[in-house]
């Protein structure tokens, strides 16, 4: 069975100002009352994917993340095949524990452990 993509992050400069873009086109309804300022997104009557919008640590960005069994495996695979491990795995406090790598033209993709978002 594939993996599923289960959340998405938008970075950008201006985190505040890219969650009042997102919310007025879309009609999302974003909570960033936490102190990361981190604007969670739900789907939307449960359909879709849920994610975040924040302010950018550096430059703009957006990643998908997939669920995978192995962080660590999954990392040493992609390296195998060209990618660059970003973020070993971490546990987000009282969040999932994820990963991030980057693919061999730089994209960053998150990896979130199965059973934890």
């Amino acid at each position: 069975m594939a993996n599923a993509v289960t959340h998405f992050e938008i970075h950008g400069i201006d985190g505040k100002k890219s969650q009042d873009f997102y919310a007025s086109l879309f009609g999302w309804k974003i909570d960033a009352n936490n102190p990361m300022n981190y604007g969670m997104v739900s789907a939307p009557g449960g359909e879709g994917i849920g994610g975040g919008i924040a302010p950018a640590m550096g430059q703009p960005m957006v990643t998908i993340y997939v669920e995978v069994e192995d962080l660590d495996a999954t990392l040493k695979m992609a390296e195998s095949l060209g990618g660059k491990t970003i973020l070993p795995p971490s546990e987000v406090e009282g969040g999932p524990k994820l990963a991030q790598f980057a693919d061999p033209d730089g994209n960053v993709i998150g990896l979130t452990q199965a059973g934890t978002m």
